[in-house]
């Protein structure tokens, strides 16, 4: 299992007029968590879309449990708990301040050869830096 944490600050842009986050903004959340774990990796998603492979959204799925704020310092939490195939589920826990869980989401992606639009194997330098999590 692969576990990686980001913090973020929500700006004054991503919220509503009571100070929420705009519930439209989690996905951008997730994929900024998905994003930095995989940077922290060592792996380069700029990288593997030049490369011809694309990663777009299957499925994504949120549970609002309380408001996160302007300005509050986030923690999102990245999980990944199987390996990757042609397809990769993330989980994504985020915390406020006080360390609460606050929002839950679960993103599904596949992977894309760039010119067919078919799915394919991930690039084998993904495998190879997920395999220490999964052994």
């Amino acid at each position: 299992m692969y576990v990686h944490e980001h913090k973020i600050r929500p700006r004054y842009s991503e919220t509503d007029q009571m100070g929420f986050v705009y519930y439209g903004n989690y996905a951008t959340f997730y994929e900024i968590g998905r994003v930095e774990s995989l940077r922290d990796l060592g792996f380069s998603y700029k990288e593997m879309e030049e490369s011809g492979v694309m990663l777009p959204v299957l499925e994504c799925n949120s549970k609002f449990l309380k408001p996160a704020k302007y300005d509050e310092q986030l923690t999102v939490k990245t999980t990944l708990k199987e390996m990757i195939t042609v397809k990769a589920h993330f989980e994504h826990e985020i915390y406020n301040e006080n360390n609460a869980l606050i929002h839950k989401g679960v993103v599904t992606l596949v992977f894309m050869d760039a010119n067919s639009y078919r799915p394919c194997r991930p690039p084998k330098k993904l495998i190879e830096l997920f395999k220490p999590y999964f052994s």
